[in-house]
């Protein structure tokens, strides 16, 4: 796992607040309320002696409450980057993964390497706003007008 989702510290600061200290030594404050109201799984974190008891998982890949209630690294760093205003890593897996493509045919309809665009999908890289928009774009356009989609190519 890269060492961006790994876990060192975390602290819980207010009910459904966590502070959380990853591997590539940034902090990052994280609000949990929207993701516990929407994931019944999450329901024992309503309770915030529980939540309190937050505590980085062995491997320092997840934060746990207990052997079945773990949220992992990589989720938590894409959800704090986009409480922050950024475009998380997620957002091009899930980008690719719902126009079914891979990472060559990816780079070439954003016209980035093939390297630049595997930064960004696996969040070493802050993927910049008009890379998200050139992504949008091109969903918005494919199979409307085929000459502007081989224009891009």
């Amino acid at each position: 796992m890269n060492k961006q989702f790994n876990i060192k510290t975390v602290v819980s600061v207010t009910p459904f607040n966590l502070t959380v200290t990853f591997g590539d030594d940034v902090t990052m404050d994280i609000d949990l309320t929207a993701i516990v109201a929407q994931n019944n799984f999450l329901s024992p974190l309503n309770n915030a002696a529980l939540f309190n008891k937050a505590i980085v998982g062995e491997h320092g890949n997840d934060i746990t409450w207990g052997d079945d209630l773990t949220l992992s690294g990589d989720n938590l760093r894409a959800e704090a980057v986009e409480q922050c205003g950024g475009i998380s890593h997620e957002r091009i897996w899930n980008w690719m993964h719902r126009n079914g493509l891979t990472l060559d045919s990816a780079s070439k309809a954003l016209g980035i390497s093939r390297r630049m665009l595997a930064y960004y999908r696996n969040g070493e890289k802050p993927i910049p706003r008009h890379i998200w928009l050139a992504c949008l774009g091109w969903e918005k356009c494919k199979g409307e007008d085929d000459r502007l989609m081989r224009h891009a190519a």
